[in-house]
């Protein structure tokens, strides 16, 4: 494994991967192991929110090697919805529409997405499997 491919990076990619990282592993824990509604479960979802927000944020920044924007871009618009949206359900007691759009963010934007960051020419193909 070579890390400098993520390390020599610009800022917005470092800043990207620093924060979907702990997203995803929360994100896992949430989903997986925690007690729905407990005070735990509703601090890490802030951590949670906050994590997908920052990580959102930091990939306008981020192009393609043509210098635009890519497909993996339509997972932004999917991440801020899927935030607003669970942050809005649960607000107002729906808790199946705040489940609904948490599970969406965490297969679209986490694992759909994290899963094409491994396709050839990208970043994390680099670090796992060299260039």
């Amino acid at each position: 494994m070579n890390w400098s491919p993520i390390l020599e990076a610009p800022l917005a990619i470092q800043v990207h991967f620093y924060t979907v990282v702990p997203a995803f592993l929360i994100g896992t824990w949430m989903i997986f192991l925690s007690t729905k509604g407990a005070p735990v479960h509703r601090g890490m979802g802030y951590a949670y929110w906050a994590l997908m927000l920052t990580t959102a944020a930091a990939s306008f920044f981020i192009r393609s090697s043509s210098g635009g924007f890519s497909l993996i871009h339509l997972f932004i618009p999917l991440t801020l919805f899927s935030v607003a949206g669970a942050f809005l359900a649960i607000k107002k007691g729906n808790v199946q529409g705040h489940k609904r759009s948490m599970y969406g963010l965490y297969i679209g934007g986490l694992l759909i997405a994290g899963a094409l960051t491994f396709l050839p020419g990208r970043r994390l193909y680099e670090v796992f499997f060299g260039a």
